[in-house]
């Protein structure tokens, strides 16, 4: 056991900002959780990660370098 934790290394990737929009898919049933992009044109939504934890929600913004709080949709 470690008295320190090592830093995740996140690299922070690039979107479409124009066109894609960062949302939070949520069952309403299971209140499983699934952070990814809705696309503004035809509403088909791309999933990116599991999200477990408001860890997860935060490694998500990281990685994409989202600074907005992000919205969801049930």
């Amino acid at each position: 056991m470690s008295l320190f934790k090592r830093k995740e290394k996140i690299e922070t990737k690039k979107y479409d900002t124009e066109n894609l929009i960062p949302i939070i898919h949520s069952s309403i049933c299971s209140g499983e959780m699934v952070a990814g992009f809705k696309d503004k044109r035809n509403g088909k939504f791309t999933e990116i990660m599991l999200v477990e934890s408001i860890n997860d929600i935060e490694r998500f913004k990281k990685m994409y370098d989202i600074k907005e709080e992000i919205k969801k949709e049930y």
